[in-house]
This record gives structure tokens, sequence and C-alpha cells, in this order.
């Protein structure tokens, strides 16, 4: 069962939307005899890629879910998971980093750095996830990769350094001059299967050695050995380049940069070559749990398979056959029939049945080592749990979670619809940590919370054909915030005398705004005046608080409170009593403390012809929009603005209709800002017209 790690790559591939992603990992999986015919991810054949194995995902053309697969490149076993590009499912690429060695970041010869490339390199960065960057679409009209490679050192502040040169661009790209080894390589064959070596043409040759000692540069400074060399005018062995290169990639100070295309079969068998040269194997990587037992001591994993085992649950989804949750094991072996607890919840669990994933197919197995991605059967957990086996008791450090920014109201059509919609939503919050579901008291109306439109949309078709539950859909509503504007005092005492014993609390304090974070509770309380026991009471008495403002509902956040004065009952004093005393102080002191209204502000971008510029900076002025920069690439213009969620509903159809469909945007979550006097007074005019209609 032990198997050597040095010949384990665990590889995410991620990029903007429509960059190739998919398509690249089709040929992976073609190049590695992992399927024997290539399908396209919009398909005429009807079959659609192998990894958008779900319904919508074929009919749209997008990746909705991360898919993992495995395959083996000469002597090397690789685990690869495809991932969206829409940020609106930006949970699919949080996980699947956070359990990755390394990565593939696939950028557009055309598009080049776009406003999505940013955020996945912050997440790479993030999980400090070595990266290989693949200029695809090498072929397409307007192709140019070096200004590419430009780009990811301007705007994604990498030391980019290109390995290869595209012999001819757009409809002459013919293949690819590698400047490790100095030689031109064509791929001949209708697949592109036969890769042929050749001398460099003789009209590249000077570039491509200028472009050489770029390369030598750069990576000398990952390796004394290759800098002799080369102070000593001597040969360079090419196995000096690659060491000094990997070294570079795994230290990430370096990123490889590779060209191809990979809808006509060119570079992509390099590109496999680089994953098993330059990125790290599960050894190369120290990764870190925290020792439950031990005060949370921070331990390094040790990927040995001898040791007890650590496995962290990344991914859940409810399959045909129950519950799949997808680990990575870290150290240690798992079998079928070991036991297994979960360190979150202290339940043990017997492996019955343990799968590796190839899309929507699996494969039955009996072990999994150290540095594995499988799957399980028919576990009950939650996504970023850790299993461990040996009597160790540890958590990995779970994935960092974005807070959801629009919600819809949702309603069941009738009784058979409503059932279905429960179940529906019990297994979707469950899978997708960034989409949240409760009920509105005061409405009574079911509320569904996540990342953007597309999400929620996607989720609501699901619905409908996963489960038969035809819902009705209220009008999205934005996550707004309240929050303090000045230091506010408050003195407040709760007294309730009814037969028997009363309840008696008195809190004294203030209110302040916090720079950073959502809330704060600071004990100023001295000489006993409120006893020790009961100062919980009133931490838990302000944290309720926060669940919602006065001015239109929304919860509190930002705020600080410092509790310095209060006094008590000998009899009447409890628990309850303090929290109670606790509410009315925050309310009191709330009221006081200039109160203001939050919303969420997104960055877009949008991209398109050059001659709409004008039109589009003008439909994002006339939505309170407040314009970065604008930047010019080619006959394109991507403009970059701060826009308020609240103003973003309905913007594609605007878009399109002003750009004649030739246009798109992008959006991420950027920051909370406080809404202009005029909105402000609406949103709480609604709110108290809501709470009449109650």
């Amino acid at each position: 069962m032990k198997k050597d790690l040095k010949k384990v790559r665990n590889i995410g591939i991620s990029a903007h939307i429509d960059s190739g992603k998919t398509t690249l990992t089709e040929r992976i999986l073609y190049y590695t005899q992992r399927i024997h015919a290539i399908h396209e991810v919009r398909g005429k054949d009807g079959v659609g890629a192998t990894m958008d194995s779900m319904e919508l995902e074929k009919e749209r053309g997008i990746t909705i879910q991360s898919a993992a697969t495995y395959c083996s490149w000469k002597d090397c076993d690789v685990n690869i998971i495809d991932t969206p590009g829409h940020v609106d499912f930006t949970i699919e690429v949080e996980r699947a980093l956070r359990v990755l060695d390394g990565a593939v970041l696939i950028l557009c010869s055309v598009g080049g750095v776009q406003s999505q490339s940013i955020t996945v390199n912050r997440q790479m960065t993030r999980y400090k996830v070595p990266r290989i960057a693949f200029i695809n679409k090498c072929d397409r009209t307007g192709a140019n990769p070096f200004r590419v490679m430009q780009q990811l050192r301007d705007k994604l502040d990498l030391n980019a350094v290109m390995i290869q040169l595209p012999i001819g661009l757009e409809n002459d790209l013919q293949g690819m001059v590698d400047l490790v080894t100095m030689k031109a390589i064509y791929f001949d064959g209708d697949q592109g299967d036969d890769i042929r070596y050749e001398a460099i043409p003789f009209d590249m040759l000077e570039e491509a050695e200028s472009r050489r000692e770029e390369l030598l540069d750069a990576v000398s400074m990952f390796s004394d050995e290759l800098m002799e060399a080369m102070l000593e005018e001597a040969d360079i062995p090419e196995s000096m380049v690659h060491e000094a290169i990997r070294r570079g990639t795994l230290s990430l100070e370096l990123t490889p940069v590779m060209i191809g295309s990979a809808y006509k079969n060119k570079g992509v068998q390099l590109l496999l070559d680089a994953v098993n040269a330059y990125l790290p194997c599960p050894t190369d990587v120290e990764n870190t749990a925290l020792d439950l037992d031990k005060d949370e001591a921070e331990i390094v994993v040790s990927n040995n398979p001898d040791d007890p085992l650590v496995a962290l649950a990344f991914k859940l989804e409810d399959g045909r056959y129950g519950q799949l949750t997808y680990i990575r094991t870290y150290q240690g072996l798992i079998q079928k029939g070991d036991t297994i607890v979960n360190s979150r919840t202290g339940k043990k669990a017997k492996v019955g049945r343990l799968v590796r994933m190839h899309a929507n197919e699996m494969e039955e197995i009996d072990g999994a080592g150290s540095g594995d991605i499988v799957a399980l059967f028919g576990i009950d957990c939650a996504s970023g749990d850790t299993f461990c086996g040996g009597g160790v008791n540890w958590s990995m450090s779970s994935m960092h979670v974005p807070a959801p920014v629009i919600s819809l109201a949702i309603k069941p059509v009738d009784n058979k619809a409503q059932i279905n919609m429960s179940k529906a939503l019990n297994r979707f919050t469950k899978e997708d940590p960034t989409f949240k579901t409760f009920v509105d008291h005061e409405t009574s109306e079911t509320i569904i919370s996540g990342m953007g439109e597309l999400h929620l949309e996607v989720y609501v078709e699901r619905m409908k054909r996963e489960y038969n539950a035809e819902v009705e859909v209220g009008a999205p509503q934005v996550a707004y915030r309240e929050t303090i504007t000045q230091r506010a005092v408050f003195d407040y005492t709760h007294k309730k005398q009814t037969g028997g014993s009363g309840q008696y609390g008195r809190i004294g304090g203030f209110l302040e705004p916090l720079e950073e974070g959502e809330y704060e509770f600071v004990d100023n309380i001295v000489g006993g005046v409120i006893p020790r026991e009961f100062i919980s009471s009133c931490d838990k008495g302000f944290q309720k608080s926060l669940v919602k403002g006065i001015l239109t509902g929304a919860p509190i956040t930002g705020v600080k409170v410092t509790i310095n004065d209060g006094s008590f009952h000998a009899v009447d004093s409890s628990d309850i009593a303090f929290q109670l005393a606790a509410i009315g102080g925050f309310k009191q002191g709330y009221s006081k403390a200039m109160p203001v209204i939050m919303e969420p502000i997104m960055k877009v971008a949008v991209e398109g012809p050059s001659e709409f510029q004008g039109a589009v900076m003008g439909s994002l002025n006339q939505r309170r929009g407040v314009i970065i920069g604008t930047f010019e690439e080619g006959a394109y213009t991507v403009v970059e603005a701060e826009m308020p969620l609240a103003e973003m509903f309905g913007y594609s159809t605007t878009l399109r209709s002003l750009t004649q469909g030739k246009a798109e945007f992008t959006m991420e979550f950027a920051t909370y800002k406080q809404v202009p006097k005029g909105v402000a007074e609406e949103l709480v005019k609604a709110f108290e017209a809501k709470k009449k209609d109650a």
C-alpha cells in the first residue's frame, strides 16, 4: 500500500471564465489515456466535457462544481481538480486550493489577466500554493502571450518567466521552442499525439537565445551551481535548469510561464511534464494541524504512512447512493473497514466504501495513502471536518468562507414542493458553505443567500430539476449591515418583580465604533459590582442585540462594547437578568450612537469593444458607481469600478443592450460602505412599512 510520495501531484486548474480550464482537463485525460475520445465543452456530439457532468453545466457550457479526477503521466500519479471560473462559485475554488499542493493558472492569450484571474491568484497566495502559468488559446486572433506575461508581472506581481516561445501565433501556431532544451517542438497527428523535436527555426534563433538568457538570469537566483556555471561560461546541463526552476516555483518566488492551445492540442503534454518537474509533491509542502488535546498547539503533519491517519473532508456531495465525502489524506493510511473519528464532533464512523473519483464516475479501492484525494460513502460530516485515526485528536485549519452578499425569498407552489424544497435546501447548505438559508420570522418567507445572482439562479434551477420542487422567486435582497458612528454611553437597569424571586441587573458602560472586526467585548468591571459569573451573560446579551438593528432590521457590525459599572442583587440577579440588562443597555446606547446603514460594494470589471467605452461608463455612473480605472487592451477596453450591489440587479441585460451583446462583466465583493442619505431614508421607510404590514 505504501507508495513513493515523490511521484504524487495534487494539482488544481484555475482561471478566469472561459480561459479553457475544462478543455485543458479534457485534453490531459486524453493524453494520460483516462478517456479515449475528446469531447468539447459545448460539444455538438451531445456528450459534453467529461468533467462537466451536471446537466446545467452541459447546457450553459460552464463549470459549476469542482470535479476531481486522477491520472498517471510518466510514472507520476496526478490528482486533478477542475474548478469553476465564475466568482459566484468562489467556494469551489477555495476548497480545492485548500487541499492542493500545486496549481496551474490558465490565462487566455487574448483576454490576459482578467478580474477573476486576480481573485484566483489571491486565493493561491492565501494558501501558499506554487503555480505554473499556462497561456492558452494562442491560436486565437489577437493572441499575444508576451503581453500576458507582462501583465502577470504588473497586475499579479508574480516573477513570471517564459520557458517556451511560440512558433507562429493565431492561425499560424505550429508549435513551440523549449528554452530549457533549446529545441523546437511540434505536435503531429489529428489529436497532437505525436511529438516531434527539431532544430529551432533559423529566423527565431536570435530571439530564443536572448529569451534563454533572461530565463537563466531569473532562475540562477535559486541555484548557486547554475550561477557558477554561468559565470564560468560552462555548458549548463538541462537537469540543473529544471532543478533551479523547481526550487524557485516551490518557494513561490518564480512562476514558470508555458504556452499552447488546448483546443488545437498543442502544448498539453509539455504542461504535464512541467507539472511533474516543477510542482510540489505532498512532502514538499508543510501542512499544519491543531492538537485539540493539547490546547490547540500547532503540529506539523508528517505525510508518513506509518503515522496515525489525518484527513480533511473538503467537499460534500449528495449522490445517488447517499452522501459522498471528498477527503485529502495528510498522513497515515485509510482502508476499508477502518474506524475513523471526526475531531469536531468526536463521533466514530466505519469506512464502508472507499472510491477514487473520475468526474461523476467512481472506481472502488481498498485503501488510500498519505497525499491521496479520494471519497468516502455514508459518512455524516460537514465541509471542513478533520478525520483522525490511531488515537490522535487533531484538526486541520479550515478554509476561508466568504460571507453571502445577496438574498432571495423563495416560496413553494404547493405542499409537495414544500417537502422537496426542504430536502433540497438541506442538501445544498451542507454541500456549499457560502449558500445559507433561513426563515424570516416577520414574513415567514424562506430566504436563500449566496455569492451572486448566478449562484442563486443555479440553485433554484437545481431544486426544480433534481428535486422536482417548483418554487416562486421573490425580488433579490441585498445583505445590508448597520453600524455606529460615534461613542455613546448607556446605564440600564433591568428590574422585574413577579410572585417569588424577581429579576435584577444593572449595567453601565459605552459603545464605540470598531475599526477592524465585527464585535468586541471589553470587561472593565472592578470591585465586583457585577459578579464574575454574570460577565459572560452580559456578553451573550450584547451578542443577541447584534442580530437586528433598529433602522432596517439588518445585522449590526463594527461595535466595541465596554462595561465599567453595574450593580446586582444577592437573590434576584441571574444569568437571564444580566442578559436582558445587556440587551436593554445596548438598545439605549445604540440609538444615541448615530447608527448608519452599510451596503455591500462590489468590484466590477466590464470588458468590451472600445467603441462602447462611453456608454459603459455612463451606465456605471447612473448606478452610483465610482470608476477606478480603464485599461486599453487592443480593440478592447476594461472598465473597473466600485458599485453598490443593490444597483447591479439586471445589469447584464442593460449591458447587453448597450453593447449589442459584445461586452461582459464580472463582479466580486470588495467592502461595506455607508449608503447615501436619500437611499438610507428609503430603506428605513420600507422597513417601517414592512413592520406595519406584519
